[in-house]
């Protein structure tokens, strides 16, 4: 099989659109959302909308959390505060209906899906676990391979049994290890935070047993003005350039 996995979608329909239509010509078989599939964008019910629509299935995000549980906007940064409850506003019943029924975490064909850090974490970031938790975590993890997102960076954290290797994901096929367990951070459809805008995906050929990181290019400045227009703040904006 051929999955893709993608995440943090934060409401730019513009690249959204522009992966599933890559995703048309690399013959997936399957697709999973890591979450985040709203905030910072200006059209989450669109996004929301084609998830329902095409019944992708996607675990929870922080930026789902914050829809669904109030109380948790005073984690965000002001200008993230500022459109989520810009964002709450702009989303249907039916919306809100499919965020309450987002899981934590789920398993699919063998591997771990999580926004943040695994077992079920929306909230920790990569980089805020230390060395020595990671491979407390990858010696005892059930499944081979955990897909995340939640940092909007390329990274592979590999386990050969005695050493965690982190490296940094590029664009093209990487082989996998048999014997090797990994975390694999796939970046971000909407909004990378990497050094290169394009919209970040990743697909697992599950027969060669590889991961292929796709790069897709989308009309940025499309999206700028919808930022802007929308009334989100314009930090949003900036950060896609």
């Amino acid at each position: 099989m051929r999955i893709a996995f993608f995440s943090d979608v934060h409401g730019n329909m513009d690249a959204f659109h522009e992966v599933l239509t890559d995703m048309d010509k690399c013959r997936i078989d399957a697709m999973y959302c890591l979450g985040d599939n709203i905030g910072y964008g200006p059209e989450p019910e669109k996004v929301l909308l084609l998830l329902r629509q095409g019944t992708i299935p996607s675990v929870l995000g922080n930026h789902e959390m914050a829809c669904l549980d109030p109380s948790t906007l005073d984690w965000f940064n002001p200008a993230a505060k500022e459109s989520l409850k810009k964002t709450i506003q702009m989303l249907s019943k039916e919306s809100l209906e499919f965020l309450f029924g987002l899981k934590k975490s789920m398993v699919c064909h063998g591997c771990r899906l999580v926004h943040g850090f695994p077992p079920d974490s929306p909230i920790t970031y990569l980089f805020q676990v230390s060395r020595k938790s990671i491979f407390r975590y990858m010696a005892q993890m059930e499944e081979r391979i955990c897909f995340i997102g939640h940092t909007h960076e390329l990274k592979l954290i590999e386990f050969d049994g005695k050493t965690c290797m982190r490296n940094s994901l590029k664009k093209g096929i990487l082989p996998l290890k048999e014997q090797s367990r990994y975390i694999i951070n796939i970046g971000s459809v909407g909004q990378p935070r990497d050094g290169d805008n394009r919209a970040k995906y990743v697909i697992w050929d599950t027969i060669r047993d590889d991961i292929e990181v796709r790069f897709v290019r989308y009309d940025i400045k499309k999206v700028v003005d919808k930022i802007l227009s929308a009334g989100f703040p314009e930090v949003h904006a900036r950060k896609l350039r």
